[in-house]
């Protein structure tokens, strides 16, 4: 079995098939299609686009808020002179469960809809003749497994998510599909870390990992790494599994300011023949926190940027370079450095677009919804002994087991973009009572362990986690703060009390923090693209205005403030509710990606901070 999460690219030894197109497709509304013999091909089906979610491509509600079994088929050919190459179909990924079927056969099951996974079909393949690649898919919740939420049922029989997360739960297979074909002997993963000299000079520590998929050949094959610069010039080079390139004059990748090296790791037999050879591109950078600051090359940065999400219209969160190209160019635009993933690890062209144009970003699970509900928040806060308290729930092993598996192969998959900063464990999760305690010690232990890098650790705290009763936040290496004060909390012409309430909190957190840096990852207020009022009123971009003023006051006063992260980037689609018209309105930018007034706010503040804002 094929287990790797590298990037799939083309090489001198690597052949890829792209996948991507008008797939077959087929609602399973009672579970049928096994039964049917659907693994074996579809009819009376639909055409829908892969990548992209199903819900906004139909006009019925049903199709829309579909809960269940959904079935997707394409054909392909596989050419003779891949004969003696493993075959494996690469999915971006499918959210949020997919069993993979190829000539009717079964070949691996996957569960987790924000990473890649791999399906290994050599030997199942007919060469030179079409071939049926069949993927059932169901995007079902639970309180099992992440993002969490639970699947209930309508008086008419009809199965829907219930989601514990404020976001809609776009399902489909949502990134690219590509047919690998690939060396017996293969490059199946490498990791770096790196270290700057004071005589501008770096060291480059990697580590290749090979694995024979035919036999045993680990005495006949070497591994050869080479580092070139952006002119195509060897730099360095090194032979070995493991091993130092040290790189003079190194050019270091910076905020704004990327470099990329290109490494290039060769699998060679003994007559020195190419059996198998990956590239990509790397930064040589190094990020920690020191005296309460974040240190970028040992330089001071402030963050400043955005909570996003992979949603735009029609497409849903099926991934769309031309979105991500615009999403570059309006975050360029308003000067900010930084965004986290919200509320899950985004599409890999996301973050390789990042290590090009030099942004930051935090990396988030998709561990959210672990509130029951908003209702079931406040009641924890309040001290109410009717709510079960969440990690005491029946089903709190099982979801540890996948939540750890998530950071596993987040960090497998993302670990050696100079983007990626940071790890962000949960989002809003219940934290106020001692058994989150061990459930997060584990996570947090769990990330530490398989970064190479050993990035700085954080989740982000919902407004009931207060200095004064959350059990969890030391184990932050930053603390993450989402506050809504003046628009949750107190909004309106009661801003000025919501101001005095933010403060005497961040009061609070500056007697126990300590030597930690704190970040807002969350602040904002929804506002009508269209609504302008004088005097302001709520909902109206003359008060998001206004409530944006007098958060940053707040920030501005507390010099342990190292990042604001502004919630969120752009409008977003959401479940129906009383408190969403249409989505969620916080965006600074409207969903078709053009600015509110707060964006010419946000522009005129971010441009005039420096970059090592609080020294």
């Amino acid at each position: 079995m094929y287990k790797s999460l590298l990037y799939p690219v083309a090489s001198a030894c690597r052949r890829l098939l792209p996948l991507d197109g008008m797939w077959k497709f087929k609602f399973d509304k009672k579970s049928e299609g096994n039964k049917e013999g659907w693994n074996t091909g579809l009819s009376d089906y639909d055409l829908v686009p892969v990548p992209s979610s199903f819900a906004d491509l139909f006009t019925d509600k049903d199709s829309r808020e579909f809960c269940g079994d959904f079935w997707y088929e394409t054909e392909f050919v596989a050419p003779s002179e891949w004969k003696d190459r493993e075959l494996v179909v690469r999915f971006g990924s499918v959210t949020h469960r997919a069993t993979v079927y190829i000539n009717g056969e079964e070949v691996t099951s996957h569960v987790g809809g924000f990473l890649p996974f791999n399906a290994d079909i050599t030997g199942k393949v007919k060469f030179d003749e079409m071939n049926k690649l069949v993927v059932k898919a169901n995007n079902e919740l639970s309180e099992k497994m992440i993002p969490c939420g639970k699947t209930s049922v309508r008086s008419d029989g009809t199965k829907y998510a219930q989601a514990y997360f404020d976001f809609f739960n776009y399902s489909g297979i949502h990134r690219s599909v590509k047919l690998m074909a690939l060396p017996k002997l293969s490059i199946t993963d490498y990791e770096t870390t790196y270290e700057i000299k004071d005589d501008r000079s770096a060291i480059v520590n990697y580590n290749v990992c090979v694995e024979d998929f035919a036999s045993d050949n680990s005495a006949n094959y070497e591994v050869k790494v080479c580092l070139k610069d952006k002119e195509g010039n060897v730099v360095a080079s090194s032979d070995g599994e493991k091993g130092k390139l040290k790189v003079e004059n190194a050019n270091l990748w910076n905020v704004r300011a990327a470099y990329l090296y290109t490494i290039v790791i060769d699998l060679v037999d003994k007559e020195g023949n190419k059996i198998d050879e990956y590239v990509d591109k790397i930064g040589i950078r190094t990020f920690e926190i020191k005296d309460g600051h974040f240190l970028l090359n040992g330089k001071p940065v402030y963050l400043r940027g955005f909570g996003k999400h992979e949603d735009s219209d029609i497409r849903g969160r099926g991934l769309d370079l031309a979105t991500i190209k615009r999403d570059y160019e309006c975050m360029k635009w308003i000067g900010s450095n930084c965004f986290r993933t919200s509320h899950y690890p985004y599409a890999e062209e996301m973050y390789r677009m990042a290590d090009e144009e030099g942004f930051l970003i935090i990396d988030e699970t998709p561990a959210v919804g672990m509130f029951e509900s908003l209702m079931n928040a406040v009641d924890a806060a309040s001290g109410s002994k009717a709510v079960v308290h969440w990690f005491e729930k029946e089903t709190t092993p099982e979801l540890l087991e996948h939540h750890k598996e998530c950071i596993k192969d987040m960090i497998k998959r993302d670990k050696n973009h100079p983007s990626v900063i940071a790890w962000s464990l949960l989002n809003e999760p219940e934290t106020i009572y001692e058994c989150a305690v061990p459930y997060f010690e584990a996570v947090f232990e769990c990330a530490r362990q398989e970064d190479p890098q050993k990035r700085p650790r954080t989740f982000a705290l919902v407004i009931n986690s207060t200095p004064d009763n959350c059990k969890c936040w030391h184990l932050c290496d930053f603390v993450s703060l989402n506050r809504y004060y003046g628009w949750y909390v107190m909004g309106g012409y009661n801003i000025v009390s919501a101001e005095q309430a933010f403060r005497a909190e961040m009061d609070k957190w500056a007697k126990i923090r300590g030597d930690k840096p704190f970040i807002f990852t969350e602040y904002g207020a929804d506002t009508s693209g269209e609504l302008h009022k004088l005097p302001s009123v709520m909902w109206s971009q003359e008060y998001q205005d206004e409530y944006y003023d007098m958060n940053h006051s707040v920030f501005d006063s507390y010099p342990w403030v190292q990042g604001e992260l502004v919630w969120n980037f752009a409008d977003f689609q959401t479940g129906e509710g009383i408190i969403r018209m249409n989505g969620n309105k916080k965006g600074i930018f409207t969903r078709n990606r053009q600015p509110k007034s707060a964006a010419y706010v946000l522009k005129h503040r971010w441009e005039e901070l420096p970059l090592d804002y609080k020294k």
